[in-house]
């Protein structure tokens, strides 16, 4: 048994995590403990952010897709590869839960944050490969926020500006939401970069303008699934943060490599979280499923 599912198991125990069924392309576990206090408490009848701002003209770029599929990312050409097959299993839980949310009582479930516990354990890797498996449904649409502002990645990633963003946003309450929105070329896809450095980033993210800016992006786009790409966990605070802000989380678990301790640490911290899924990243072994063998070793190049 590996040092991740020591993990998993003691943590299991501990009630921080309750097991589901393993699919071919992750382990998941779910935990249900305490809801996030309700969005009332943040907004009143009329939002003090109002993202049904005047209109302006769509700002539209364009991704390069042929990077992308360079750098190990799903191929916009190849939608039956073994990556864009292991990313439907991964979303297909979380997509789920979003269309059942009044039932199971998740608050903002079409809010998902992608968290690790370290650098490197491919929480970039994740949050692009999910926001273009979801974007490229019929019914569904995919908001990408780049909340990592202290090591931005998904604008180099995609081969876009990392320009006006969500700092900025945060930081001055002139700025709007259209402002900061990027239509792709992919029609069902829409990208928030982080924007500039800040020093006092992690106030701006615990701002009471940034919990505005969750709960309207939730109720007022409720066909939109909002992905927030969050830096480290055990690095920073401010992924505990957005983790108060959003119904679901995924934290990204390097296989064979995060020591346990540090699994049961990034857990806990996300205990009052209403669900945590797990996503085993980087291992190479075999699996047999359903008389299947699957091997994932092209996770987690980033």
């Amino acid at each position: 048994m590996s040092i991740i599912e020591n993990a998993l198991n003691k943590a299991a125990k501990q009630g921080l995590i309750i097991t589901s069924e393993r699919t071919d392309s992750v382990e998941l576990d779910s935990a249900r403990d305490r809801k996030i206090s309700d969005a009332n408490s943040f907004v009143g009848e009329k939002s003090a952010v109002d993202l049904a701002s005047k209109a302006v003209p769509d700002r539209v770029v364009n991704i390069d897709w042929q990077a992308l599929s360079e750098n190990g990312f799903i191929d916009s050409n190849n939608a039956k590869s073994q990556l864009a097959e292991e990313f439907r299993v991964i979303k297909r839980p979380l997509v789920n839960n979003i269309q059942g949310a009044e039932s199971n009582g998740i608050n903002r479930s079409n809010l998902i944050l992608i968290c690790s516990s370290l650098p490197g354990e491919g929480k970039t890797f994740v949050s692009i490969n999910l926001a273009l498996s979801i974007a490229n449904e019929r019914d569904k649409s995919v908001l990408l926020i780049d909340a990592d502002v202290e090591k931005p990645n998904i604008a180099k990633q995609l081969g876009i500006d990392n320009s006006r963003g969500l700092i900025e946003y945060l930081e001055d309450d002139k700025v709007t939401f259209s402002d900061i929105l990027l239509k792709t070329d992919l029609p069902n896809l829409s990208i928030i970069t982080a924007g500039k450095r800040h020093k006092y980033s992690t106030e701006l993210l615990s701002s009471q303008r940034m919990y505005l800016f969750a709960e309207e992006v939730s109720r007022r786009y409720r066909d939109r699934i909002v992905i927030f790409d969050s830096p480290p966990l055990l690095v920073a605070t401010q992924a505990q943060i957005l983790a108060e802000l959003v119904g679901q989380v995924v934290l990204v678990i390097a296989a064979e490599a995060t020591p346990q301790s540090v699994v049961n640490e990034s857990v806990s911290k996300l205990s009052n979280c209403d669900v945590v899924m797990t996503l085993l990243n980087k291992t190479r072994k075999e699996i047999d499923i359903y008389g299947h063998n699957y091997s994932y070793g092209k996770y987690g190049h980033f």
